[in-house]
């Protein structure tokens, strides 16, 4: 039987299936049926799945001012309405040339990213091509799938250049951390294997997406996740309503387990009572003057917490209350129930996304520098703590003081005479100029560039001190830029 044929007996096959939802077809055996919705999910496949390739070039994180040499990568993308395509934001991150290709045709087309959400790890790709959109299909999404439930993966993973369908079953959902951004969303898991390649592509079950494939389990040959819909929507809705991605809400707290009895009864909580204790409170969230150290958070909109952070999502599965304010918008009013010293409160906070002070990612922008008489300052970020082998990560769990605020280093030093003794130095924080408290790097810049004493000083944690004659490290810095060949003192932000 030619391909051309099985093509006309499904299309017939599922019209007849069709005229009669929720029945099974007289004379029409189980088996038959299966193979009919098999190609059902290929015809929407073929129809709606694309090729994504990305030529991209990433910034140094230890030499800022330099780029990396170009990279090429590919992806999978799928149609949505309003002649889109969804793919995976770490698809085309730092892109500096994006092109997709449709099943079964040779032609590449150039796609424009309208927006990017890096922590949910998403991106929409539009291309202004009638030619293109010529009987390409949206698909839809649908729910989350349940426990045990069959889903196909569509795809363009490495190893061939057509596509690829394979089959999995739903393992779990769960808030579980996304590799490209380091946030805690929602996702799904299921027993098929996300290749390289297969990032982007769509998860079909019948024919509704429930989620985009975008990672999996380097120890494991058969653990996938996905992005479910939620997630999706949530990114999609934003995008609509605001031009741009403007992130997931946070309640930016940190908190304790209240599974110990004795624990519980030293905070007053009844026997029937469930929580979670707080911990820390980010200062830039907007429940930092409403919530305390040592409250106990009960429930979210009326929703109760469980002493280890769950609530009920479906039926007898739970996931991490975080969930609950991630899908929120920001500025959406959340009502909060807290007991305090033995007395319960309830508190109304409008929602909004929580910066961090150790920025987890850094993409699609350069990174800040400024340079100074052979001192290189950087602001500290998860990536350079990636490639820094004498600083530890124990600066992630630091908290904002104020907005805006940033830890600034020593990232290296050019040695030159002006800099003759200052040489190990480096991977330290730099506190006050002068006496005056540095708050990001800006300021810093700020701060020395305006210096109008003969010496500057600047004093580094683990109370090291660098003095140096202020118009000396000026003209020195000059010189020292163009012995290594360095376009600029600063990076392009600082100069605003």
């Amino acid at each position: 039987m030619s391909f051309g044929s099985i093509r006309c007996l499904i299309i017939r096959c599922s019209s007849n299936l069709s005229n009669f939802p929720g029945t099974v077809t007289p004379g029409i055996p189980a088996g038959f049926r299966s193979f009919c919705s098999k190609y059902s999910v290929t015809d929407l496949a073929l129809n709606s799945v694309v090729k994504v390739f990305c030529r991209s070039t990433k910034s140094s994180v230890l030499q800022p001012w330099q780029k990396r040499l170009p990279h090429r990568s590919t992806g999978s993308g799928f149609v949505i309405s309003g002649n889109k395509i969804l793919t995976n934001a770490h698809v085309v991150a730092d892109h500096t040339f994006v092109q997709v290709r449709k099943h079964g045709s040779p032609t590449k087309y150039t796609a424009k990213v309208q927006a990017m959400g890096h922590e949910c790890d998403l991106a929409i790709l539009v291309i202004n091509s009638k030619k293109f959109w010529k009987d390409m299909k949206p698909l839809d999404l649908g729910d989350v799938p349940s426990l045990y439930e069959t889903v196909s993966v569509v795809g363009y993973p490495q190893g061939g250049d057509n596509i690829s369908i394979t089959k999995g079953v739903v393992s779990r959902v769960e808030v579980t951390k996304y590799s490209h951004s380091q946030s805690k969303l929602m996702t799904t898991q299921i027993d098929a294997a996300i290749n390289p390649g297969n990032s982007g592509g769509p998860v079909i079950m019948e024919n509704k997406v429930v989620g985009v494939a975008f990672q999996g389990l380097s120890r494991s040959q058969n653990t996938g996740y996905i992005i479910p819909t939620p997630v999706v929507n949530h990114f999609l809705t934003s995008v609509e309503e605001n031009g741009q991605f403007v992130g997931f809400c946070s309640l930016g707290i940190s908190c304790q387990h209240m599974e110990n009895t004795h624990f519980r009864n030293h905070f007053k909580m009844g026997p029937k009572m469930t929580g979670i204790r707080i911990r820390k409170i980010n200062r830039s969230s907007s429940a930092y003057n409403i919530l305390k150290k040592d409250d106990i958070l009960l429930a979210i909109d009326g929703v109760p917490i469980e002493n280890d952070e769950t609530v009920i999502f479906r039926k007898k599965e739970r996931i991490n209350f975080s969930h609950l304010v991630s899908m929120k918008k920001p500025g959406e009013k959340t009502s909060l129930k807290v007991l305090r010293e033995g007395k319960k409160h309830e508190f109304n906070i409008n929602i909004t996304p929580v910066e961090s002070l150790l920025p987890v990612y850094h993409f699609d922008k350069l990174p800040s520098y400024y340079i100074f008489a052979g001192f290189v300052f950087l602001p500290l970020t998860k990536p350079y703590l990636d490639c820094s082998y004498s600083m530890c990560d124990c600066a992630l769990t630091h908290m904002p003081k104020k907005p805006g605020e940033q830890i600034v280093i020593i990232s290296q030093v050019l040695e030159a005479d002006v800099s003759v003794g200052y040489a190990n130095l480096t991977d330290l924080q730099v506190k006050r100029v002068n006496g005056v408290q540095v708050e990001n790097l800006k300021h810093l810049c700020q701060l020395i560039e305006g210096c109008c004493t003969e010496d500057l000083r600047l004093d580094l944690e683990g109370a090291f001190a660098i003095t140096l004659n202020q118009n000396y490290a000026k003209k020195a810095t000059a010189k020292i830029l163009k012995r290594y060949g360095i376009p600029s003192a600063m990076s392009k932000d600082l100069r605003s």
